[in-house]
């Protein structure tokens, strides 16, 4: 599942393209064809992002939501080579002047009015990536919780934008093993997190990947996919710890697979 920085990077890219002027919207798969018709040849006013959920802002008051889920993903083409044949699914066709977007496979695809927007961000925890978020709701929540921190971390109504990669690697980075209570971390250790989890998400904003791995630790065996930077722990189970030599655990954790060092992590 995309994770927070994507949709960010999707929110800047779509406020280039087309924010300022008419857009045409279309749904050549059907199923968002009469909600796509009350946007049809409106402006698009701004594109923002809360955690992974993007939404696009007209002049009228109307929003379309998305929330891409696990198989969602926007592909892009230049509108002056001509208007390509839809290929797969497309929900939502985007077409500005220079530019469109093709929308496939989201969980969540549809216009709602600005009171609804607000209901989506008022269930949602602050994002990271926004300018005012603020770690106080989040430290009085977990400091609360018996929950482990790895499940935390993961609860959008407390964070919002993190998935498993982020949640691996921060814990990693901080020595926390995932399975310790809420109660159980302490505040500056929450705030040192939250400082290096802002500044990660950032970096997956400008480089549009994931990049934990610090430099000295950024040697040894290859990522775990394809064009992928270097993980500490995330999808390396069995795998020697890139910092003691450790195999990396794993374990399903209320419902997520969550990998960590038992020895870097305690």
């Amino acid at each position: 599942m995309p994770e927070g920085h994507t949709l960010h990077r999707l929110a800047r890219l779509h406020q280039r393209r087309y924010a300022g002027a008419p857009v045409a919207i279309s749904s050549p798969q059907g199923r968002f064809a009469d909600a796509a018709s009350t946007v049809d040849g409106q402006v698009l006013r701004r594109a923002t992002a809360w955690g992974k959920h993007l939404f696009h802002h007209y002049v009228g008051g109307a929003t379309v939501h998305v929330h891409l889920g696990l198989y969602g993903k926007f592909t892009e083409w230049t509108a002056g080579d001509g208007m390509p044949d839809p290929v797969g699914a497309v929900r939502m066709r985007m077409v500005g002047a220079e530019y469109g977007t093709d929308l496939r496979g989201p969980t969540v695809c549809e216009v709602i009015d600005e009171a609804q927007v607000a209901d989506v961000v008022a269930r949602l925890g602050p994002d990271p990536l926004r300018w005012d978020a603020e770690p106080g709701w989040p430290w009085e929540r977990i400091n609360k919780s018996r929950r482990p921190i790895g499940a935390l971390l993961m609860d959008q109504t407390i964070i919002a934008g993190v998935g498993n990669v982020y949640r691996n690697e921060l814990l990693f980075r901080h020595g926390i093993d995932p399975y310790r209570t809420g109660r159980a971390i302490g505040e500056a250790e929450f705030a040192q997190a939250w400082t290096d989890l802002v500044d990660l998400m950032k970096v997956g904003v400008r480089r549009g990947k994931i990049i934990t791995v610090r430099p000295e630790h950024d040697h040894g065996a290859p990522s775990y996919g394809p064009r992928r930077p270097r993980t500490y722990v995330y999808r390396r189970a069995g795998d020697p710890c890139r910092v003691c030599g450790t195999a990396v655990r794993t374990a399903e954790l209320e419902g997520r697979n969550v990998f960590w060092c038992p020895t870097c992590q305690t």
